[in-house]
């Protein structure tokens, strides 16, 4: 394991003047479910070898703290399949009792946190997303191919009475759960959770017509107008979403919309993937490669120089499209690879 932080170095900045301080690392790319619009059903997932190690991964966001990230969001794959993942958790706690760190979050499909929850809190962990597209039981094991929704609900109590804030994720999928998305806006905020609806991304090859999931969120929105009241509101997560208030529940409800309206402008986030490599943009195919200069010496200034030149080319904004003549994915790798 890395050691304390070293003194804080000059903050990430990308070309367009957005600081960098937002940093989601993917810890595995294999999950325990299969979802429709994520994977294929039959994956072939990385050899063991090309993984960064957990040690590796606590060195890696690491250095990114040191250049100023204060949020850090671990994703997958499933991240809480990953073996001795809590290692990770505890060891990056020191930042957050530095201060060093404002949240370590976590997005999971909530498989595995009837038992990890209160480990979880236990490490500093107090806000996690949930993905749920459907309340439906025989509709979210169609979905999941794999998963078991009483599993994940179990999970949810168990997140609940360990203290940690809860967000719904929900895709929207035309065909599949636009009839329920006010249940879904229902069922959250009876939780006390905020909700957030996602645009299905052309990411990776999932085996089917992706154009034929696609359901833009401006028509959930006006939809959703024809129940509810929706009041602008000026919160933010730190993320993509943009927000409005229910006003007959009371909750919020998050909009992430890549295709009907690009959310680039105020972008301040990068992406790691299990193996090292950084997307400083989830639409754009440049990357770079840490795994190299992390590995190539004990300390990091070979790791610290590629992520300074990284971030140099942040690009403006994404290449999001659903291209309905070609049904090519805009970006042929899994939103799995990359991290959710």
């Amino acid at each position: 394991m890395s050691g304390e932080s070293a003194p804080i170095a000059a903050p990430l900045v990308d070309p367009f003047g957005r600081g960098i301080e937002y940093l989601r690392v993917s810890v595995t790319d294999r999950c325990d479910f299969r979802c429709v619009y994520c994977m294929s059903e039959h994956m072939t997932f990385l050899p063991k070898r090309d993984l960064l190690s957990l040690e590796e991964l606590d060195r890696l966001c690491t250095a990114f703290i040191r250049r100023g990230v204060r949020k850090l969001r671990i994703t997958g794959g499933e991240p809480l399949v990953r073996k001795n993942i809590m290692w990770l958790f505890r060891s990056l706690s020191r930042h957050l009792d530095s201060g060093a760190l404002q949240e370590v979050a976590i997005t999971t499909n909530g498989s595995q946190l009837e038992k990890l929850a209160g480990d979880l809190s236990s490490a500093g962990v107090k806000r996690i997303n949930v993905s749920i597209d459907t309340i439906d039981p025989q509709k979210f094991k169609a979905v999941t191919r794999w998963g078991d929704l009483s599993t994940v609900m179990r999970g949810l109590d168990a997140a609940e009475k360990a203290g940690i804030k809860i967000k719904i994720n929900a895709v929207a999928l035309k065909g599949v759960n636009e009839d329920e998305i006010a249940d879904l806006v229902q069922f959250a905020h009876g939780r006390g959770a905020d909700l957030t609806l996602i645009e299905t991304m052309p990411l990776g090859d999932i085996g089917e017509d992706r154009t034929s999931q696609y359901l833009p969120l401006s028509i959930v929105r006006a939809r959703l107008m024809d129940r509810y009241t929706l009041e602008d509101s000026p919160y933010r997560s730190g993320g993509p979403a943009r927000y409005v208030t229910v006003k007959e529940t009371g909750g919020r409800l998050g909009f992430i919309t890549p295709l009907t309206h690009n959310f680039c402008e105020s972008c301040n986030r990068v992406r790691v993937t299990c193996t090292g490599t950084l997307y400083m943009c989830l639409g754009q195919n440049d990357a770079a490669d840490l795994r190299t200069p992390l590995r190539a010496s004990e300390n990091d200034d070979l790791l610290d120089a590629a992520i300074v030149e990284a971030i140099g080319r942040k690009p403006q904004g994404h290449d999001f499209i659903i291209d309905r003549r070609t049904k090519v994915p805009s970006v042929s790798r899994h939103m799995s690879l990359t991290g959710g």
